[in-house]
């Protein structure tokens, strides 16, 4: 007879006790499964972009040393966590198990193939062997297995798209489904880190949201970017800059919006230091969404204090009702953008 664990996964915790499986420093790994768990075949990791940024940057972007520094995470914690950022990413894999509570309650079965839409931060893990390392799009595949407790949330992987392409844009699915809650018929919303994945799907999301009235502007690290998003109208303007330099980007933003500043600004970059580029555009009441998991929530709080701003600070929650399929529907309804995603991220 299987156990029976927590819901939410408390059982894996074995240091310190009490806490959850995100928060604990290390979880049981052990791939048995419990009566309230789903045991996965893993074939891919896709590591959040700030966590693999942060981890290949400090190997020096050898991959050999990066690979190394991947096992000795999962070894020392039971999870893929990154110590300095926190954070984690998702999988895709293959239903092995499904724990005996959980058969007939949920709609998946045995040799389903899904995404993991919880992070990897609090999923336990047991790597067997790294196959390859894709540093240019944050991607790991490996021959691994991981637990999905009774609380974790899934997809099944579409038939209409690979399972490279859609692993890629879920990994983000929690941006673009909040910027469609997020932004309203003519609003102006600000986009730092317009070319990354997440952040054009935020620009196609947002530019159907505003309608003709409203204005979206793309914060680009380069020229090549720029003229990108805008022969693909994911933005009315591009503007060039770091989000680490926030009052060259105040002004060029501000430039872009005829003065004005903005209802909404989305920070969606891999880099930190960017909390106050994502402030001082935006007007009193408006929402700035922090989905970058390389944000200093400490910082973008004192930060919105000390310069007197009275916005609306959302935490890059990855969740948010029906998101997956929002986020799927995107790469469907923009031939032009799902090209781009399969020649990029395939």
């Amino acid at each position: 007879m299987q156990k029976k664990g927590n819901k939410y996964g408390v059982h894996r915790v074995i240091e310190p006790k009490g806490l959850m499986t995100q928060a604990a420093k290390k979880i049981d790994n052990t791939m048995e499964c419990w009566s309230n768990e789903i045991l996965c075949d893993v074939s891919a990791l896709n590591i959040d972009s700030a966590s693999f940024t942060q981890i290949y940057e400090a190997c020096g972007k050898d991959l050999g040393k990066t690979e190394q520094m991947i096992l000795d995470i999962v070894n020392e914690r039971g999870k893929m966590q990154n110590p300095v950022t926190g954070s984690g990413g998702m999988f895709i894999g293959t239903v092995k198990q499904i724990g005996d509570d959980l058969k007939g309650k949920i709609n998946l079965k045995e040799g389903d193939k899904i995404a993991s839409l919880v992070s990897l931060s609090l999923t336990p893990l047991k790597i067997n062997k790294i196959k390859a390392i894709h540093p240019e799009i944050d991607r790991v595949d490996v021959e691994a297995q991981a637990i999905l407790f009774e609380s974790g949330l899934y997809a099944k992987l579409p038939d209409d798209m690979s399972e490279e392409l859609a692993l890629a844009a879920l990994d983000v699915a929690g941006a673009p489904a909040q910027t469609a809650k997020l932004v309203r018929p003519g609003d102006s919303v600000l986009i730092l880190g317009g070319a990354g994945k997440g952040g054009m799907m935020c620009c196609y999301e947002a530019m159907k949201r505003v309608g003709p009235t409203g204005n979206v502007v793309a914060l680009v690290i380069c020229e090549e970017d720029a003229k990108l998003l805008k022969d693909m109208h994911l933005c009315h303007e591009a503007i060039i800059g770091s989000a680490t330099e926030p009052i060259d980007v105040l002004e060029k933003s501000l430039a872009a919006n005829g003065g004005k500043e903005y209802d909404v600004s989305i920070l969606i970059v891999n880099v930190p230091a960017c909390e106050m580029s994502a402030i001082l555009p935006v007007r009193d009441n408006g929402t700035v969404y922090c989905f970058s998991m390389a944000t200093d929530f400490a910082k973008a709080a004192l930060g919105a204090e000390g310069c007197g701003k009275d916005v609306n600070m959302i935490i890059g929650n990855g969740y948010t009702k029906d998101h997956a399929e929002i986020t799927l529907s995107e790469l469907r309804e923009n031939p032009e953008l799902k090209a781009y995603f399969e020649k990029k991220y395939l």
